[in-house]
């Protein structure tokens, strides 16, 4: 009879190797099989054993190194031989991640399995970038969508209630979609002038920020040669980097 083995779901962070979770570090390190995304920070990898197997199963838009019905049969495959897999993956494993597809494979074949969280981007990079996603006074609500969702089949982004419903508007996989986007923003009576933050491979050591406002957005994207991985934050909380810089800027004058 085939012993299972146990599966982890993991979430690696937003970029910055340093984000991982104590839990999700342990895994790593106890690892047989590892299979890991394209956003995935690679100086993860070097806690696993030498002789663990280590499976590249990146997502590029338009491009997957492995689809994601051969990522569920890796797992369920390394899952009933009996081997500690990890399957680690950018973010958080459960926000855009497709984790609950892949549970729901294991599940199916009765594979113990496990879910650590890790920072999603939205919170992450946000933060990296100085920007809360909620701040007393001027954002009591935020909501996290994708863009890759823009067009094609499945259900459509409400961008009629999104434009309205909450103070922030976190979208991730969003940087081809922008002047759709813009496009549906403005359509829905979102203010042309309502400030917008790129932010580009958030946490990491290349980390870029751009703040700009709806109306714009899709001429500064232009500019700047914004590319992925790139988080969007739409509402009055980008705003508050240029806040923090001025009263630095205040307070170093008053102390020189």
């Amino acid at each position: 009879m085939r012993t299972a083995g146990r599966v982890s779901i993991v979430g690696a962070g937003p970029g910055d190797p340093e984000f991982i979770t104590v839990k999700a570090l342990k895994r790593i390190q106890e690892a047989d099989v590892i299979l890991y995304d394209r956003l995935v920070n690679e100086e993860l990898l070097s806690y696993a054993p030498p002789e663990a197997i280590r499976i590249y199963c990146g997502k590029a838009p338009g491009e997957h190194a492995v689809p994601q019905e051969g990522i569920n049969k890796l797992l369920i495959r390394y899952g009933l031989q009996g081997k500690r897999v990890v399957r680690l993956k950018g973010g958080d494993p459960f926000v855009f991640g497709r984790g609950g597809e892949e549970v729901l494979a294991l599940a199916a074949y009765g594979i113990p399995h496990e879910v650590i969280p890790g920072i999603t981007s939205a919170i992450g990079s946000a933060a990296s970038a100085g920007i809360p996603l909620t701040h007393r006074g001027v954002a009591a609500s935020f909501a996290c969508v994708t863009g890759s969702r823009c067009h094609g089949d499945g259900t459509p982004v409400r961008w009629d209630l999104l434009a309205h419903s909450v103070d922030t508007l976190v979208i991730y996989m969003g940087v081809k979609q922008i002047p759709f986007i813009r496009e549906q923003l403005l359509l829905h009576g979102k203010p042309g002038a309502t400030p917008v933050a790129f932010i580009e491979r958030g946490t990491t050591h290349r980390q870029r920020s751009f703040l700009c406002t709806v109306e714009d957005m899709q001429e500064v994207a232009a500019q700047v040669k914004l590319g992925n991985p790139a988080l969007i934050v739409v509402g009055e909380v980008a705003h508050i980097p240029e806040q923090v810089a001025a009263l630095q800027s205040a307070a170093s004058m008053r102390i020189g």
